[in-house]
């Protein structure tokens, strides 16, 4: 239920996606297996086959009955995600890939090899209501949200392809999940939180990804920031700021003439009061627009002795667009006066501009 004075966004209304084993908690599961007919017990069977093995193919469940498997299969384990485009760059090792939904809407997911670490980039709904000028899902608008299990279903693609060696370098295992991809994840709370429950719980509840391996993005809907930090879930919450003060970020990012600046980050000092996680504030840095020196010192003395870090991203053009990235002398004059006033910052590593990397542009294209 939205809070006295916050926002709601609505999706628009589409045909719900059909029920999947991921939106269920294990004891929905077991209710909804022995709803079948079949032992309740079997639920969690299918869950560590599904999640555990990262096995697909109910040909290979050979502790479970094979009717029973195909029951339950056909029930609760329908395809959710349909692969329409994937490519690849930085040599196989990062892959980005659209979906389409049971409804025909089109979703994105990045997964991104690096030396130690695999990262998937997910997205939380199809499109985005927050309209960021500079962004091309927001631009888009929103289609709709997505379900616990899509969402959760991107991890588990991902997870299986590493599993089965279909990424370059080998077999291995997803370490990272950032919900950066398309969407505003608290704009679609509760089933965000759901889908989390999915990434970080052990089998066969979940995938057992490690919480702190889990970073939620936010352009600032505050009554949720303060709604996530009472869920139990040590994720790294992640502002996507853009600009220190509210002239310029109301422009950047709309939502802020509702949620000021100063509002926002009381949420986010909170949120790392009571987690004890370092708060991530991520700045895309846009030419002759937010990238002047002055503007950096602004925003240390917003940051100065927080638990934060300052995540700067080189903005990835979309087509056509006005925004584009600074250049590579102001963005070095912007974290050295960062790193002089003694604030945590690193640039991101820019990977996909080759395969329409920025958020929302594969899935234009594909469309």
């Amino acid at each position: 239920m939205p809070r006295p004075g916050e926002l709601v966004f609505e999706a628009p209304a589409r045909g719900r996606p059909p029920r999947h084993l991921l939106d269920l908690d294990p004891a929905a599961r077991r209710e909804a297996v022995a709803a079948l007919g079949v032992p309740a017990y079997r639920a969690d069977q299918v869950s560590r086959h599904w999640l555990g093995r990262l096995s697909n193919d109910p040909a290979e469940w050979t502790d479970l009955p094979a009717e029973q498997r195909s029951m339950i299969a056909e029930a609760l384990l329908p395809p959710l995600l349909t692969p329409v485009r994937a490519i690849d760059c930085d040599a196989g090792t990062t892959v980005k890939t659209v979906w389409r939904l049971h409804d025909g809407a089109l979703v994105e997911s990045v997964l991104m090899r690096y030396p130690g670490r695999v990262t998937m980039c997910i997205s939380s709904q199809a499109g985005c209501g927050m309209n960021c000028p500079f962004c091309a899902t927001g631009q888009a608008g929103l289609t709709r949200n997505l379900s616990a299990a899509e969402i959760a279903e991107q991890v588990v693609a991902g997870a299986r392809a590493l599993a089965r060696g279909e990424i370059a370098g080998g077999p291995g295992r997803v370490s990272n999940v950032v919900f950066m991809g398309m969407g505003e994840p608290l704009a679609n709370y509760s089933t965000v939180v759901s889908a989390l429950r999915r990434i970080v719980e052990p089998a066969p509840s979940g995938l057992g990804i490690s919480a702190r391996g889990v970073t939620v993005s936010t352009v600032g809907l505050v009554p949720r920031m303060r709604q996530l930090a009472d869920e139990g879930l040590p994720v790294t919450l992640a502002v996507s700021l853009h600009a220190p003060d509210d002239a310029l970020r109301d422009t950047l990012v709309p939502i802020n003439t509702r949620y000021k600046v100063a509002e926002v980050l009381d949420a986010a000092w909170g949120y790392a009061d009571r987690t004890h996680r370092r708060v991530s504030i991520e700045y895309a840095l846009i030419k002759d627009i937010n990238d002047q020196a002055w503007r950096a010192d602004l925003l240390a003395d917003l940051l100065v002795g927080r638990l934060v870090h300052v995540n700067l991203i080189p903005l990835n053009p979309t087509p056509g667009s006005k925004w584009t990235a600074s250049t590579p002398e102001d963005e070095r004059a912007f974290v050295r006066t960062l790193e002089r006033r003694g604030v945590p910052v690193t640039v991101r590593d820019t990977r996909g501009r080759e395969i329409d990397g920025a958020c929302g542009q594969l899935a234009a294209t594909s469309a």
